[in-house]
């Protein structure tokens, strides 16, 4: 199925205007039917509740403690509307990351970060990425990241795909209390500083 078909799918579900285009009317309506303002914001999250699927469970169990159980609440609500997601990447060793910023710099394939190791909150357990699928496909880009978004941050989660400057739909991360009024860039720094001083990222 095309991202339009999708779209006029969604669409006529929602009873809204028809024409395979996400224009505000549609993601108006997206919102209103996954986001249910009286339900607790801390669904399952201090709970032991159900496992994701064995693929997303080896990414999550690497994460921040505090984080799995988000990682977990957003996978199970996707499915609840109907939205297959799964959790593809999430802490990576310093090591990993300047790797990771090589490819398409000092080898080869495209750019995919712009971050070196200790300046991506990958880095530190705190952050995950979500793929969308569809009959078992990957979809790269998709409308209805946006609409996992939205649920993310009904969480409680920050979405990369309300960033200013590098838009990240997939990426998600828990902030931590002590950075509430920080940039990225400072709380990135005070998470280097921690990890140096073996302090717990949110202590």
């Amino acid at each position: 199925m095309q991202i339009e078909d999708m779209v006029r799918a969604v669409q006529a579900k929602l009873g809204v205007g028809v024409d395979g285009r996400a224009g505000p009317e549609t993601w108006g309506a997206i919102y209103k039917r996954i986001v249910d303002k009286a339900s607790p914001v801390g669904i399952a999250l201090t709970e032991v509740g159900d496992l994701a699927n064995s693929r997303s469970e080896k990414i999550i169990e690497r994460l921040h403690p505090r984080v799995r159980p988000y990682a977990r609440a957003l996978y199970f609500k996707a499915r609840e509307h109907a939205l297959t997601i799964n959790i593809i990447s999430g802490l990576r060793s310093y090591a990993e990351q300047d790797a990771l910023y090589g490819q398409g710099r000092t080898r080869p394939g495209d750019i995919v970060t712009n971050a070196r190791g200790g300046y991506s909150n990958h880095n530190f357990g705190i952050a995950f990425d979500i793929g969308l699928f569809e009959r078992n496909q990957y979809l790269g880009e998709s409308p209805m990241y946006k609409a996992v978004g939205a649920l993310g941050v009904e969480l409680g989660l920050e979405w990369g795909g309300n960033w200013k400057t590098i838009v990240d739909q997939p990426h998600f991360q828990l902030r931590p209390e002590w950075a509430a009024d920080l940039s990225e860039r400072q709380m990135l720094a005070g998470l280097r500083d921690r990890v140096a001083a073996g302090i717990d990222a949110y202590a």
